[in-house]
Order: C-alpha cells, then sequence, then structure tokens
C-alpha cells in the first residue's frame, strides 16, 4: 500500500501559570522543538518527512506544520509499507527504533535502488539510537545508504502540571517484556529535568524499578552544577513511584470525567476523536430577537445520533478551554449539575443584550461576545461527550462490574465475585474487562482458588479466542505475576512468592475504603471521591510523604469540623500550610510489607557536599516559600491519579505538585500492552501531527 500522506495539527497556546509558584514547563516544549529544528537543519535543503504514526500526536504537542515547513519539510508521509513517492532528494524518517519499522525504511531505499530513483536518507530515531537497527540495516544490505541520528524527545507538557514521555509500551516492556530500555530513557529524561530546573534535594521512592534514582546520583564525571534555565531551585523533592506498587488502582474503572472519557471514548496523547457537529461553532445570532437557548442549541446536536457521525480528532487541553479545566476532575455524578449551571449562566449573559440601553452597554456585550461564544462551544462539546458516556454508564454490565470492583477492595464475599466475573463473560463483557476484574481479584485476595481460576481461563480461551493464551501465561509469570492461584503450587520461584501483594494490611494502614461515601460524588472532601470511596493506594504512598495528616484523618473533613466548632481559623475552605519533606517517616512498617525497594538518599551536589545535609534542614524552610514537589511515575499513572494528586495540592499551601510519567494508562490500556493489542492513534489514517 503506497505512503499516505501526514498531516499536522496546530499547536494550542502555551501552560496556564496563573497559580503561584509553578514551574513553567513550556521550557520543555521550547527544547523539545528545539532539537527538532537541528535534527532537521543538519539535512541541507527541502526534505521529504516519513513519520512514524505513533510519534505523530507527540510531536504535535510540541510543534506545528509551519515549522516543519520553515525548515525545509515539503512532503510529509505516514511510514508504513509500500512504495514511497518522494519529490526531493532528500528522505528524513522520524521513527521509534523497532525491527517492524526499520525494515520498512529498508525497502523504500531497495525499491528506489531498483527503480533508479536516487535519494539521500536520513534515520532520525526516537529517543536514542540502536544497535539493533544498525543491525538489520546492515542484514538487508542497506545500511551504507543510511544516515543514522537520533531526536531524543523526552518530557513533553500534556498539562500545566503534567508532563509525559508518552511512551506508550513501557509497562509492557519493563514488566511482560524484561526490557529495561524504558527506564533508561526515563532517568535521562529525569536527568534533563534536574538540569533545567536545579536539583533533587531529597530523592524518595517505591519499588524494585524506581531504583532509577541511582542514575541521578552524581558522579565524577558530571560537569560542574549549572545555574538552573528556568524556576530556581525550587524542586524540594522528586518521588519515583513503580508502577507495581501499585497495581490495584489502574484495573479498576476511573469515575472522573476525564478519566472516564479515557475509558469510554479513549484518549490518545491528549488528543480524543470526537463528532464533528460537537466541534462546529454556535450560532452566535439567532434568527428570533429572543437571547439563544443554550438548551435548545444542545439538544440540537443530539438530533443525529452521535455515535454514527464522522469523527474529528481534536485536542482535549484546558489550555484554551477552561470550562474542560473544571469538569475534568470532577466525579462523573457531579458534571451534569455543573454543566447545568454553566448553562443557565451563559443563558443569562446572552440575555443582558435585550437589556442593553446605551451604546456604551452595547460595546461591553460586543467584547464579552467572543468569550460568550468560546464558552458555548465548549458546553456543546462537553454535553455532546457526556451524552455519549451516559448510556454506557447506565448498562447492567457496567453497573455490575461497578459492584464487583467495591466488594472486592472490601474483601467481602470474594467467590461470589469470581462468580459474578464468570456471569460477565457470559453476558459478552469486553475481555479487558474481564481481565481486569480478574487480576484484581487476584491482587487484592493474595490469589485465586485454583479450580475456579482455572475454569475462568478456559471460559476466556473459549469465548474471546485461544490467541489470548500468551496475555494469561503473561499475567501468571515473572516478572508480572499479577493473576495468581491460592494456594501457590510448591514449584513457584521465590520472588512471586515474595511480590504476593499484602492488600488486605495496606487496606487499614493507609486508609484507603472512606467510611462515609455519602457525599463523596457531590463533595470532593477526600481522594477517594475520584473512586467513589476508595483512595489509589499510590497517591497515599505520596501523602505518606508530603501530606501525612491526609492519609490519618480527612483533612477537609477536619476543616470543617474545626470551621462548625468555632475553632482554628474558622474557615473551611482555607489552605493548611505543607509540612516540610521527612521521608517515609511514621509509614516504616506499611513500606516494609509492601513489595520492592523503598529509598530516601540525599544527593550529594556537585561540590561534594549534600544539597540538604541533613532531614532537618528541610524544617527550616521558609513558611511564605511555594516549593515544587516532582512526582514520577515508572509505568504509567491515570487521569484520575492526577486528579487525586491535584486535589491533595489544592489541600496545602505552599507546595506544588509536578507530575511527571512515562504514560497516560488505564486498565483496558494495560491490558491491550500486555496482549499486544496495537491500537490507532485515534483511530483515524490520516490524523497527523
Amino acid at each position: 500500500m503506497a505512503a499516505t500522506p501526514a498531516s499536522v495539527t496546530e499547536q494550542s497556546s502555551g501552560p496556564d501559570l496563573e497559580n503561584e509558584g509553578l514551574l513553567d514547563t513550556s521550557v520543555l516544549s521550547e527544547l523539545a522543538k528545539k532539537d527538532l529544528v537541528d535534527a532537521l537543519n543538519s539535512v541541507n535543503g527541502a526534505k521529504t518527512l516519513v513519520l512514524d504514526p505513533s510519534i505523530a500526536s507527540p510531536l504535535g504537542l510540541v510543534t506545528e506544520v509551519s515549522l516543519l515547513k520553515h525548515h525545509g519539510v515539503d512532503k510529509m508521509f505516514w511510514l508504513e509499507p509500500g512504495p514511497l513517492s518522494a519529490t526531493s532528494t532528500n528522505i528524513v524518517y522520524l521513527c521509534r527504533p523497532s525491527i517492524r519499522h526499520v525494515k520498512i525504511i529498508a525497502d523504500h531505499v531497495k525499491r528506489h535502488a531498483k527503480e533508479s530513483a536516487k535519494h539521500t536518507y536520513t534515520l532520525l530515531l526516537v529517543p536514542r539510537t540502536s544497535i539493533l537497527v544498525e543491525r538489520i540495516l546492515e542484514e538487508e544490505g542497506v545500511l551504507g545508504e543510511v544516515n543514522i541520528s537520533s531526536y531524543n524527545l523526552q518530557f513533553i507538557p500534556i498539562a500545566r502540571d503534567v508532563i509525559s514521555l508518552e511512551y506508550d509500551n513501557a509497562f509492557k516492556e519493563i514488566w511482560a517484556d524484561g526490557d529495561e530500555s524504558a527506564i533508561y530513557e526515563s532517568a535521562q529524561a529525569l536527568l534533563t529535568l534536574r538540569k533545567i530546573y536545579g536539583p533533587f534535594p531529597r530523592i524518595i521512592g517505591k519499588g524494585d524499578h524506581a531504583a532509577v534514582y541511582r542514575a541521578l546520583l552524581p558522579s565524577s564525571n558530571v560537569s560542574p552544577r549549572v545555574a538552573a534555565l528556568a524556576g530556581g531551585d525550587k524542586i524540594d523533592s522528586l518521588i519515583i513511584l513503580d508502577r507495581r506498587v501499585d497495581m490495584v488502582t489502574p484495573l479498576l474503572t476511573q469515575l472522573t470525567y476525564e478519566g472516564l472519557i479515557d475509558e469510554m471514548i479513549g484518549i490518545k496523547n491528549s488528543h480524543i476523536e470526537v463528532p464533528v457537529s460537537l466541534l462546529s461553532p454556535p450560532n452566535p445570532t439567532p434568527a428570533n430577537p429572543a437571547a439563544p437557548s443554550t438548551s435548545a442549541s444542545t439538544s440540537a446536536v443530539t438530533a443525529v445520533p452521535l455515535s454514527k457521525e464522522k469523527k474529528k480528532k481534536y485536542h482535549l487541553t484546558a489550555a484554551n478551554d477552561p470550562l474542560f479545566g473544571e469538569l475534568r476532575d470532577m466525579n462523573f455524578a457531579s458534571v451534569g449539575k455543573r454543566l447545568n449551571r454553566t448553562a443557565h449562566r451563559l443563558d443569562e449573559d446572552y440575555k443582558a443584550r435585550l437589556k442593553a440601553q446605551t451604546v456604551t452597554q452595547l460595546r461591553d456585550f460586543v467584547g464579552k461576545l467572543g468569550g460568550l461564544q468560546t464558552e458555548h462551544q465548549a458546553l456543546r462539546l462537553h454535553t455532546g461527550l457526556s451524552e455519549m458516556i451516559v448510556p454506557q454508564t447506565r448498562t447492567e454490565i457496567f453497573n455490575k462490574s461497578l459492584e464487583i470492583q467495591q466488594n472486592l477492595l472490601a474483601s467481602y464475599d470474594v467467590s461470589g465475585q469470581i462468580s459474578s466475573i464468570e456471569d460477565l463473560i457470559a453476558q459478552g463483557a469486553d475481555m479487558q474487562l474481564v481481565i481486569r476484574l480478574l487480576c484484581l481479584a487476584s491482587i487484592t485476595s493474595g490469589g485465586i482458588k485454583t479450580k475456579p481460576l482455572e475454569n475462568l481461563k478456559r471460559e476466556i480461551l473459549q469465548s474471546y479466542g485461544y490467541n489470548f493464551l500468551p496475555l494469561l501465561l503473561s499475567l501468571s509469570a515473572p516478572p508480572l505475576a499479577v493473576l495468581l492461584p491460592n494456594p501457590l503450587p510448591a514449584s513457584t520461584p521465590p520472588s512471586v512468592v515474595a511480590s504476593r501483594y499484602p492488600y488486605t494490611s495496606v487496606r487499614k494502614s493507609l486508609r484507603l475504603l472512606m467510611e462515609d461515601t455519602d457525599a463523596l460524588d457531590e463533595v470532593e472532601n477526600d481522594i477517594g471521591y475520584v473512586y467513589s470511596g476508595y483512595a489509589p493506594i499510590s497517591i497515599r504512598l505520596v501523602q505518606c510523604v508530603a501530606q501525612k495528616g491526609g492519609v490519618l484523618s480527612n483533612p477537609a473533613l477536619d476543616k470543617e469540623k474545626s470551621a462548625d466548632s468555632g475553632s482554628g481559623n474558622g474557615n473551611a475552605s482555607s489552605k493548611v500550610q505543607a509540612h516540610p519533606i521527612v521521608g517515609w517517616k511514621g509509614f516504616e512498617d506499611v513500606l516494609a510489607a509492601i513489595p520492592g525497594e523503598t529509598f530516601d538518599i540525599f544527593p550529594k551536589d556537585y561540590a561534594g557536599h549534600e544539597d540538604a545535609t541533613s532531614p532537618a534542614t528541610s524544617l527550616l524552610q521558609a513558611r511564605n516559600q511555594t516549593s515544587t514537589t516532582v512526582v514520577f511515575f515508572l509505568g504509567g499513572c491515570t487521569y484520575t491519579e492526577i486528579a487525586a494528586l491535584r486535589w491533595v495540592s489544592r489541600q496545602n499551601k505552599g507546595r506544588n505538585f509536578l507530575i511527571a510519567t512515562t504514560g497516560i494508562i488505564s486498565g483496558n490500556s494495560l491490558v491491550d500492552s500486555v496482549a499486544g493489542i496495537v491500537r490507532g492513534s485515534t483511530g483515524s489514517k490520516d490524523a497527523g501531527l
């Protein structure tokens, strides 16, 4: 099949820096853009750019088509099998170092040689060169024809407080394949972060693979300390969490707005596929002189079934959609009320035009009209997205799966939940959902009884296909080992026995289940609101370091009680000064029970003395200074975990969180990754950057 022309979407506006003390992550975008420009400029003259589709969307977050054209790119194609018709002499390939990609490139070179077409080939590997690539090109007999270089694409800002490597297969490579490339790339990206924003005075973490911190320790060949390019010495610590430390959370169904969009529709590199009608601009001047009814305009969107409309890729970001910024972290049960309030407010604002009596009043309304139209468009979009999600949340399978999850989290009637999972298979539930629930049952109960487990595996293969046998084997074998029998066979490797998760004790020690869940859907009064009663283990571990009181009790409810009793500040909404970082102090027993290495170190700076000479130094932190704690998830994090960590940040003053991750994941994406199921960037072949 012939190569398909690629297209590029325009980049959105830069990150919102309205909150005091936030690090300017746009520096990372500028760095990625500069490195790309340098790589393109290394090839003189006009050039044809051939893109790996998996890189297109991440690249679109840091650059735009006009920049590529300005630096000599006259045509762009997807990297895919088949002939490549390039009009320019220079052909530049930009791709990840996979065997499939390299063989396609070798085929292009051979085809051009047969056609006597003369081209100069440059291969830019992301994020670094690979010996494997050279060997494959050598075996194909084209190594001498291709100039191999690299484009070091590292952290990409995907939100004001979130940066990601957009490394989709990091989890699978580390824990299913035993490939530690993602760990190396993570270490290099963290080193770049340290170079830009200053050193990490303290590095704290949990998990065997989280020991990526060793690469961050100064060595004799490190150059003298350079001044930070942005942000100064505002980072107080780096917290590294190995995904295996908390496998429970990503297996659960996300219940925040952004999380459910990812679960139901799918978010890929901050982009979603949206029905075209939801992106069409609203009509600012209705036929009648009365102000337009927002409810009427949104009902018009649903006249044609949204699921049957043509889809278009849309960049889902709060940078140019403030309404999304308000909705993204809310429990989905509260989204409808917020949309309704927004609709009524817009309706009142439009009606203000009728009350304008003077030229000045009319001028003021016209000045606000552009903002009203933008809000109106955002309201249409999110009302439409909600209407697409709601029917799926009302299905019997969806609600049954939530019930199973809640019961497993409470360790209630595990045998009954296993039977319910079996019923879901009979009802035709998605394979991913069944696997998620099965793994959740195994982790939370220390394994599943052998006979029911074998019966379930047999039913999965018979219902969904024997091609999923490798998936079941990967989930049951080390290093992943999340689907285990109980009791374990005598032949079980010691590493698997040691990796069994002590969920029951952790649930109690870290207060994972909320006692009062009546208002969790409506009021964000604990991080448990993101799962309607369950607090993510990963965020509880962050709280152990940065908000210890939040693990022991509910800080939001404590403030409410203080306000009711008239003590303290008497203000339930007031923030509490963040306490200094003092490591795992007070939670040593919990950390010892969770499998994986635990560490808390003070790196020495390049001059030979410690950045933080002792734990007591951090206690002297200025009360009026805002610092940033970097939280890095090795193996990916969910949108719901991000929402929970933002809640922690909102409770305190004096500390912001910069969330760094190898990529954004969900339970479905983890299962697909281990199963080897590859989904398109957003389902569209010509989606572009």
